[in-house]
C-alpha cells in the first residue's frame, strides 16, 4: 500500500521536525513547510491525502491557508494544530472547512488516532472511478489519454489530457487557474498562463461535437467544465 501523503504546515521548526520524524517513522510521506505561503506552494505542486495546519503562522495564517485549500479541494481532510483554546477559534476553524482541531500540547498517540480516523472515513467515502468517464456523449479515456467521439478515437497530448482530467474532477465547479498551472506546468507564470489558454482553446475544439458541453471562463479566476 502506498504511503499516505501528509502536508505539514508548522512554523515551529523543532515541533515540525519532531512531527515529520515520527510520522515518517509511522509510514507517512511528509512534506513540511514552515509558513503558510510555502505550504500553499507545496499543496499546489504535490498530491496529498491529509493536511496538518498550524493556525498561527507567518506570511499566511492557517485559517487563510485552509480556506484556499478548500477552494481547490473540498474533500481532503484538514486538521488544525493550535495553541488557541478559545471556543470561538475552534468554531471558526471547523466552519471554514476543518475536519478536526487539536490543541497544543498534544500526544502523538492522539494525533495519530485522529489522522487515522479521518483517513479511514475519507477512504470509505471515495468510490473508485473508472478511467473511462462520460463528458456528455463523449467518452474520455483518462488512462490512454484519448477521447472517443462517435466511436472514433481521438488521441490527446499529455497536457491536454491532464487539463481535461482536472476540469472533469472539478466538473460544474471552478478549476482555479493558479492551481492548474502549478499542478501541470509547475509554475504560475504569465508565459505558462498564455500557454494554458491555448490548451483550453484546443480542448474546446475537441469537445465541440457535443453542444451541451462547455468550458466556461470564470473571470480572473479559472475555468468550469459544464454539461
Amino acid at each position: 500500500m502506498d504511503a499516505k501523503r501528509i502536508l505539514l504546515a508548522e512554523d515551529d521548526m523543532n515541533l515540525g521536525k519532531v512531527l515529520s520524524t515520527v510520522l515518517t517513522g509511522k509510514g507517512f510521506d511528509v512534506k513540511h513547510a514552515n509558513n503558510g505561503e510555502a505550504a500553499y506552494e507545496l499543496f499546489c505542486t504535490n498530491e496529498f491525502d491529509l493536511c496538518l495546519i498550524d493556525v498561527m503562522m507567518p506570511l499566511k495564517d492557517g485559517f487563510t491557508l485552509a480556506q484556499e485549500i478548500r477552494k481547490m479541494d473540498g474533500r481532503i481532510p484538514i486538521i488544525f494544530l493550535t495553541a488557541k483554546t478559545l471556543q470561538e477559534d475552534m468554531i471558526k476553524g471547523l466552519s471554514i472547512g476543518g475536519d478536526d482541531y487539536i490543541t497544543k500540547p498534544f500526544t502523538m498517540e492522539v494525533l495519530l488516532a485522529r489522522m487515522q480516523a479521518l483517513l479511514r472515513r475519507t477512504g470509505l467515502q471515495e468510490e473508485p472511478e473508472s478511467h473511462i468517464v462520460n463528458i456528455g456523449s463523449i467518452q474520455f479515456d483518462r488512462k490512454r489519454q484519448m477521447l472517443i467521439i462517435n466511436g472514433e478515437e481521438q488521441k490527446m497530448t499529455t497536457r491536454e489530457a491532464a487539463l481535461l482530467d482536472m476540469l472533469y474532477e472539478k466538473r460544474n465547479d471552478v478549476l482555479y487557474r493558479s492551481y492548474a498551472l502549478k499542478k501541470i506546468w509547475g509554475e504560475d507564470s504569465f508565459y505558462n498562463s498564455r500557454n494554458m489558454d491555448v490548451y483550453i482553446t484546443r480542448l474546446r475544439k475537441l469537445l465541440k461535437s457535443e453542444p451541451n458541453v462547455q468550458i466556461i471562463n470564470v473571470h480572473s479566476t479559472g475555468f468550469k467544465l459544464v454539461w
